[in-house]
């Protein structure tokens, strides 16, 4: 049977390889660009009729005059390897909207790439996709205008056979793109910034996007597997067909397959063709156990495959009761969700696989198990490793509809665009097992419209039109209002912003609806950073906030508030944390007066506070607060740091997050007292919104003063009386060296992986330094370059692309990308009055 599949994948139209390598093989940018043997062979072997378009692009910041034009001439512009923002490269500027990071996200930009194909070539269909461009696009081939997509968030496809030149006649894509100032709430990048591909097809083809997979009967015995395909005739007579399909599972086995009769579809046209397919004996997929299933689908002319598509998907039900709140194959499941804008950190909007898939790993470890696409479409990747991974998806659409949130938002586009930008999203995404929420908005000001209910009920028909299989949604902040004019009323599950105070009342005055948080807590933190006493709502001069866990801002609230409502209300099926990683711009609290106007004493405040993981990714306190809550495996975390020099004999705030039962806290070997979970309770500080004593009655904390004294903490957490995990924290001496460690030693040879390197500055027994900020520089040679940098600061200024970093509270991260060619990287990180570091990371061939 493996034999038989095998043969089955290889079934290409051969004669695309020719001009596929001829497309490929511009001049590079650098030996990172160049395409390899190992990539060329990869395309035979796997029989895709879609190839990467991302090589030996030309750049240009700034506008120029016909430069949709083939003969303009691009020489002196920049090469590149897209994904591309030209936004992160800085540099910081004061003057520009804190909102958006202090970055230049405005502009205008233009791209240019030439590429020749073979006489060979005639006859087939080429198709360029965009995962997305930011922002205002128009598209040129060969001097004439394909088109454009004002929504920088969206995916959107040409057709470009019309225009196309064969034989030795160059071809010239050209793209302009325009973002305006004050068009978005937060960073949203500039560029080319998701992948770029070419699609080669017969005339005769699926179309884009172009099949619909569903599961309408799931049992232990069998699946049912619906089918539906778009066939898209672009030849200019009717063509008579037959359409199959192959069910692949992940071991690469035949598990099912289908013939449906010979049809015809009508020239320049497109034709549904229905199937239906029974696997045997499913494997689910399901947070614990992703398991993905492929569709192969081929189109079949006089007994040959002219095309071939591939669908993954998964065999799973999904469900949403009052009482038992979201089922995942029939098992109520509480959804331990984080809301994630697109930006990955240092290197801003532009997207990367392994970026993305270490942003989602850690996330899980610390419990994780949905994500909140805020607020827009997100990239392909995100979708896909969230099938591999096992999380639940809520897939957003939109920030804002008519009524603007910001002057040059998506309000100026949403009339013409909205129904386009939302099947186009629908389509492309309806596939992922993953996604489990369509989002029709967040936070919509016409929430508190008399009539703002007939548009959320135009978008919620257009989704269900799409997939009846999935429920709407909005995230919905104002909440009486959504609720007396009917907004709510007008998607499947109502999701609320910033209400456990309110949920019981809601679920009490609407016994039908389904109810949970759509966003929750937004509480602000550094990382390391401690302030004494602790507050509920602080703005210190530092631009730093206390890690503590007690600030949050006037609509918002600490962790333990919602932990207390959701424990309460079973049927609350779960939350969406504001954040799960801290983002570039909105740098609350440092962001202007309470108006959101500019103030100078903030800057250089630029990126958010919100993560419970810093913009480097490293967890901060708050990220174990989370962990003790949503996950099993015996762990404990203490804080603050014990480097306290002038407080001696004055009393430190020591907490400690655990899911065993209790904790014991020992100083210098000596015990401090244990403490139990959810027995030993204390008032902390919160905001008014939460309590008019400003306090809040939280078992979720452990929490010893102790008198500081120099020496090792140590927390040793205990279930049913035998100790089960610990940690300790030692006063660390003067900053004596730097270590640095690779998150992955090996990575692949394709231009695009990543290994991030973690830099700590510490004293001469290893102990972190958690108020080191030494100047570190990097050396890095070899099969590799720096990618960027950061280190978790969200107030500074200094470049993501260098190659230095200051420490922040003792550590910072490096991130090195592969060339295109195996060997090694070699970095040595110094630092004045340290000893430096070195570390070898390989990179290898990717195998086929």
């Amino acid at each position: 049977m493996a034999r038989m599949i095998s043969r089955q994948l290889r079934t290409f139209p051969l004669s695309a390889l020719t001009f596929i390598m001829l497309a490929l093989a511009a001049p590079a940018a650098s030996a990172a660009d160049a395409p390899t043997h190992t990539q060329l062979a990869a395309v035979r072997i796997s029989g895709e009729r879609r190839i990467s378009f991302n090589t030996n692009w030309r750049f240009h910041k700034g506008d120029a005059q016909d430069a949709e034009k083939p003969d303009f001439d691009d020489s002196q512009w920049k090469l590149l390897r897209l994904p591309h923002d030209w936004a992160i490269e800085g540099p910081f500027d004061e003057k520009l909207n804190p909102g958006t990071g202090g970055l230049p996200v405005s502009g205008t930009g233009w791209y240019r790439k030439t590429f020749l194909l073979p006489q060979s070539a005639q006859g087939h269909i080429f198709t360029i996709v965009f995962d997305g461009a930011m922002a205002n696009s128009t598209v040129w081939l060969n001097g004439e205008e394909l088109g454009g997509r004002p929504y920088g968030y969206s995916s959107f496809f040409f057709n470009l056979t019309p225009h196309l030149h064969f034989g030795v006649e160059k071809n010239v894509l050209a793209v302009r793109l325009a973002p305006e100032p004050d068009s978005s709430r937060w960073y949203p990048g500039a560029g080319i910034y998701r992948n770029v591909w070419l699609d080669i097809t017969a005339p005769v083809h699926v179309a884009e996007w172009g099949t619909y997979v569903t599961t309408p009967e799931v049992s232990d015995q069998k699946a049912i597997i619906s089918v539906k395909i778009d066939v898209r005739n672009q030849s200019e007579q009717e063509t008579q067909i037959e359409v199959r399909h192959l069910v692949i599972d992940a071991h690469r086995e035949l598990v099912s397959k289908s013939r449906a009769g010979t049809v015809a579809v009508s020239a320049d046209a497109t034709r549904t063709v229905p199937a239906s397919l029974t696997v045997a004996n499913p494997q689910r997929w399901d947070m614990d156990h992703p398991y993905l299933y492929t569709l192969v689908s081929e189109i079949v002319q006089r007994g040959r495959v002219i095309d071939k598509y591939r669908t993954t998907f998964g065999i799973r039900t999904i469900a949403f009761e009052r009482d038992k709140g979201f089922l995942l194959n029939g098992k109520a499941r509480k959804l331990h969700g984080v809301c994630l804008h697109h930006d990955l950190g240092a290197l801003g909007a532009a997207v990367n696989r392994r970026a993305t898939a270490r942003e989602l790993q850690i996330l899980k470890a610390a419990g994780v198990n949905a994500v909140r696409t805020s607020h827009n479409p997100p990239s392909p990747e995100l979708l896909e490793l969230s099938d591999r991974m096992g999380l639940v998806v809520m897939d957003e659409a939109f920030d804002m509809w008519h009524i603007a949130k910001v002057p040059n938002g998506y309000s100026k586009y949403f009339d013409e665009w909205s129904e386009r930008d939302l099947r186009d999203m629908a389509r492309r995404d309806r596939n992922h097992p993953s996604i489990i929420l369509w989002s029709i908005g967040n936070e919509i000001p016409e929430q508190k419209s008399a009539d703002g209910w007939k548009e959320a009920k135009r978008l919620t028909d257009f989704f269900h039109d799409e997939d009846p299989t999935r429920p709407t949604t909005s995230a919905m902040n104002e909440w009486a209002d959504a609720i007396r004019n009917h907004f709510a009323d007008n998607v499947d599950i109502k999701g609320f912003n910033y209400q456990p105070m309110h949920y019981e009342q809601i679920m009490r005055d609407h016994p039908d609806w389904v109810v949970y948080g759509s966003e929750t807590e937004s509480c602000v933190s550094s990382r390391g950073e401690y302030h004494m006493p602790m507050v509920a709502y602080e703005k210190p001069p530092s631009h730093q906030v206390t890690s503590y866990d007690t600030v949050a801002p006037f609509w918002a609230y600490c962790p333990d508030v919602e932990f207390t409502y959701q424990d309460k209300l079973p049927n609350v099926f779960g939350e969406f944390v504001w954040t799960g990683f801290d983002y570039i711009g909105e740098p609350t609290p440092y962001w202007g007066d309470d108006d959101n106007s500019n103030n100078k004493n903030d800057w250089p405040a630029r990126s958010s506070y919100f993560g419970f993981v810093d913009l480097a990714g490293f967890p901060k306190d708050r990220y174990y607060l989370y962990q003790s809550e949503w996950t099993t495996k015996p762990m404990v975390h203490l804080l603050p740091h014990w480097n306290w020099k002038g407080r001696e004999g004055q009393n430190i705030p020591v907490m400690a997050y655990t899911n065993a039962d209790e904790v014991d806290l020992l100083l210098n070997g000596k015990s401090l007292g244990r403490k139990k979970r959810f027995s030993d309770q204390w008032e902390m500080p919160v905001g008014h919104n939460v309590s008019e004593s400003e306090k809040f009655l939280t078992k979720y904390r452990l929490l010893w003063q102790v008198a500081y004294q120099t020496g090792t903490l140590k927390a040793v957490a205990y279930t049913d009386g035998k100790p089960v995990a610990e940690q300790e924290i030692r006063t660390a001496g003067a900053p004596a060296r730097i270590k640095l460690t690779a998150d992955r030693s090996i990575i692949h040879a394709d231009g695009d992986d990543l290994s991030y390197l973690t830099v700590r500055v510490e004293d001469k027994d290893g102990n972190l330094c958690p108020l080191a900020d030494n100047l570190i520089r990097f050396n890095v040679t070899g099969a590799g370059e720096i990618a960027g940098v950061d280190n978790g600061n969200a107030a500074t200024t200094e470049p993501f692309h260098a190659d230095y970093r200051k420490a922040f509270k003792g550590m910072a991260l490096l991130i090195l990308r592969s060339h295109s060619e195996p060997g090694t990287i070699r970095v040595v990180a110094h630092s004045e009055s340290l000893a430096q570091a070195q570390l070898i990371v390989r990179t290898t061939a990717a195998k086929e």
